[in-house]
């Protein structure tokens, strides 16, 4: 039985939600990792550093009564907005919890309503954002009802994210959950101050997934799963050794009856396999002892915060999915795996 050590990871992408389904999922990343970085984009979003201090609090308090004994700090961020004025950058970037804003493209997912319309309404707060340093969370995907849903990742690198970075050089960006090797290939070439998150599902799963014997909803997110030759491409970046790609879940609860519905909600609840996972992809390459660095040292590093001192042990011995999770009254929530198991376990 193989086991392998790691200095404990963080998660630089991470949904929590709020109220019941905050206090029902906390404790599965909390227990795997040491810090997340959490998205803002609640009904109503998270547009202000009172708001994120808030919601910071109220974290807190879910993690003081879901009998983990680890410590976890939730990292902040602020969902941008064609409103977002450079004295909230300012504020941010002053109050020590705030440590991104999001970029989400008005309508491209979960409670993107209140997202960006046109990046020019932004550039003021971002050019702020640049001299000091504040990374900028990007959802890279344009909305654009005549682009092919497969298409929206490269098309937005195309349109809005490479002009962006040639307007704002310094600007500091981190490319979420990149899905297609024109992704990989971008980031790849961009200066040091890009870089991206891979999720587990995406290293793990490619489109056929949605498809398997039926329309699987639970293996439905945004951006969609792509293309095999895309699945690889995103595999190998992720053990290349190359620190501008690290972790990132992207781990989003949805209850059962908003994923299994006639227009079911976007996102895979991974938490509860948060690092097992990961394993699982970099074993299958042969690259278990890149996972660390992938999983536990480049983004602490990207962030400018201090790698984590302690250590998880994972073992090579299968666990059991449950079919769903209690999360809210009477609607569970039914993660990846659900009734499978994950090759990998997190010991206690």
């Amino acid at each position: 039985m193989r086991t392998l050590t790691l200095s404990r990871p963080d998660d630089w992408h991470l949904h929590l939600r709020d109220g019941p389904a905050l206090a029902a999922v906390i404790g599965d990343t909390a227990r795997r990792f040491a810090r997340a970085i959490v998205m803002p984009n609640l009904d109503p979003p998270i547009t202000t550093v009172a708001q994120a201090l808030a919601y910071r609090a109220r974290i807190i308090e879910a993690l003081g009564k879901c009998g983990v004994s680890t410590a976890f700090e939730p990292l902040m961020t602020l969902y941008l907005t064609d409103h977002t004025r450079p004295a909230e950058i300012e504020a941010a970037c002053a109050s020590g919890v705030v440590h991104a804003l999001k970029l989400y493209p008005a309508g491209a997912t979960t409670h993107a309503e209140r997202g960006v319309t046109d990046i020019a309404h932004c550039f003021d707060v971002l050019a702020v954002m640049a001299e000091r340093g504040l990374p900028l969370l990007v959802h890279g995907e344009v909305t654009d009802a005549e682009v092919d849903v497969f298409d929206r990742e490269a098309v937005f690198l195309d349109r809005v994210l490479a002009p962006l970075l040639t307007r704002f050089p310094h600007l500091r960006v981190v490319l979420e959950h990149v899905t297609t090797e024109q992704g990989v290939d971008f980031v790849r070439a961009a200066g040091p101050g890009v870089a991206a998150t891979l999720t587990a599902h995406h290293l793990l799963l490619n489109r056929n997934a949605l498809f398997q014997g039926g329309i699987r909803p639970h293996h439905y997110c945004l951006p969609v799963l792509k293309r095999e030759r895309h699945r690889r491409a995103l595999l190998e970046a992720a053990t290349s050794g190359n620190p501008k790609f690290f972790l990132g879940t992207d781990s989003a609860p949805h209850a059962r009856h908003a994923k299994e519905a006639a227009c079911g909600c976007a996102g895979c609840y991974t938490a509860h396999a948060g690092i097992e996972l990961y394993a699982e992809a970099f074993d299958a390459v042969g690259q278990l002892d890149r996972l660390e660095a992938f999983a536990s040292h480049f983004g602490a590093d990207f962030y400018r915060l201090p790698r984590n001192a302690e250590s998880i042990r994972l073992v090579e011995r299968a666990t059991e999915v449950p079919p769903q999770f209690p999360y809210l009254t009477d609607d569970p929530l039914v993660p990846l795996r659900a009734g499978g198991t994950v090759a990998w376990t997190l010991e206690a």
